[in-house]
């Protein structure tokens, strides 16, 4: 009998932040071994639990969950939503416009089938998510990367989006507060590249899971609030902000020119339909999060626990020798650089696998975020100051003596 394989739709499709090395991880913990894991934006396992009132709500709610709701979602969590969007001056949206999923993932994907075809293409920062690049991928287009530049805080380099748009261009990708480099982006800046998307009829994703964990006095900007005549696709939830990661709670909001999108919010609706509905007990909870007390906040503040740990690694990073980092100003993540002349590193993805199977630390290459060279790694900042601090340790003492 022949050997049955994978659809072809699939070659070029991965998520390596789940991928080998974590995989090498895994199989450590069946042997015994304790990891500790940075390389996932996972809030429960390190202490962060979830406001009580919300679990409270979604418990007392739970006999009212055991049906399907409306495919798009529960009523009460969409106007939850729509009200935040009114708040954040985000105009125009109904109740219409929001689609509940089972976390960003699944609406990520739901939208970029919904719009892509064979062929298109999309335009994806470097580094990104890497979710963006597999679901482009899935559809058949083809991603573009464009550049974020380091030197600059890692903001968006205009010029080389411009260049990179061709004829087939149909989207672009912008994820702030971003993932992997916690950088938050101005409001000059989202207005050009709204303008970008305005002048070659791009449809914009705006990946804003990150939108309440801010450090400083680093400000968010709604890229709905901007996009007033350019169809805008705002996506949310509740893993971050409110440490629910877990009950796979997110939404997507349409924007902006939404008459010249009939096609594609009927697609959506067909999407959204075949999968039923998402997760209704989770639904229970959106409307208490958005509406109560934003504990978020006492965990970014001078003295809040997330900020404590942003400080301390960044410190400690750019203290080791051959290595320096951009100060993340949101999320839950540090891009440091290694300088190859001092640390010969040729593979980053055998580099984290060697820090893993010696010091038990599990990360992510920069690679996998789909940076061009094997000179970054992506480093979650969530354990305490001591766990935190005696990774850094551990790595700066392991890059003195790796030899490649």
């Amino acid at each position: 009998m022949k050997d049955i394989h994978k659809s072809e739709k699939l070659h070029g499709v991965c998520y390596e932040i789940r991928g080998p090395v974590m995989e090498q991880a895994s199989r450590m913990e069946e042997e015994g071994h304790r990891i500790m894991k940075l390389n996932i934006g996972n809030p429960a396992p390190f202490g962060f639990d979830a406001p009580d009132e919300i679990l409270q709500d979604v418990i007392y709610n739970l006999s009212q969950a055991q049906g399907y709701v409306e495919s798009k979602g529960l009523f009460a969590a969409r106007k939850a939503i729509m009200h935040e969007c009114q708040n954040l001056g985000v105009p125009g949206v109904d109740i219409d416009d929001i689609y509940l999923g089972n976390g960003v993932s699944e609406l990520i994907s739901m939208s970029t089938q919904a719009l892509l075809n064979n062929g298109d293409e999309m335009l994806l920062p470097m580094p990104n998510y890497p979710l963006w690049m597999a679901a482009t991928n899935l559809t058949g287009a083809k991603p573009v990367l464009y550049r974020c530049d380091e030197q600059a805080g890692w903001l968006p380099d205009i010029d080389d989006i411009k260049s990179k748009i061709t004829p087939r261009t149909r989207g672009i990708v912008v994820i702030n507060p971003n993932n992997p480099t916690g950088a938050v982006y101005p409001k000059e800046l989202l207005e050009q590249i709204v303008e970008v998307a305005r002048q070659h009829n791009l449809v914009i994703f705006a990946d804003e899971i990150y939108s309440k964990i801010l450090y400083d006095d680093a400000v968010f900007t709604p890229m709905g609030s901007l996009a007033h005549d350019v169809l805008c696709l705002s996506f949310n939830g509740l893993s971050k902000s409110y440490r629910l990661a877990g009950f796979r709670s997110g939404w997507m909001v349409i924007s902006g020119a939404k008459h010249r999108a009939r096609g594609f919010i009927e697609g959506m609706d067909i999407l959204s339909s075949m999968r039923l509905c998402g997760n209704v007990p989770a639904m229970f909870a959106v409307q208490t999060a958005l509406g109560g007390y934003q504990s978020i906040k006492d965990l970014v503040l001078p003295g809040g626990r997330l900020r404590k740990q942003r400080d301390l690694a960044w410190q400690m990073l750019n203290d080791i020798p051959g290595v320096s980092c951009v100060k993340p100003q949101g999320a839950i993540y540090m891009f440091p650089r290694i300088d190859l002349n001092r640390h010969k590193i040729e593979n980053d993805e055998k580099f984290v696998l060697d820090f893993l199977r010696q010091e038990k630390i599990l990360l992510v290459q920069g690679s996998a975020f789909h940076w061009d060279a094997p000179d970054h790694l992506r480093i979650v900042f969530l354990p305490r100051v001591d766990d935190l601090g005696h990774a850094i340790e551990r790595l700066g003492s392991f890059l003195e003596r790796y030899t490649g």
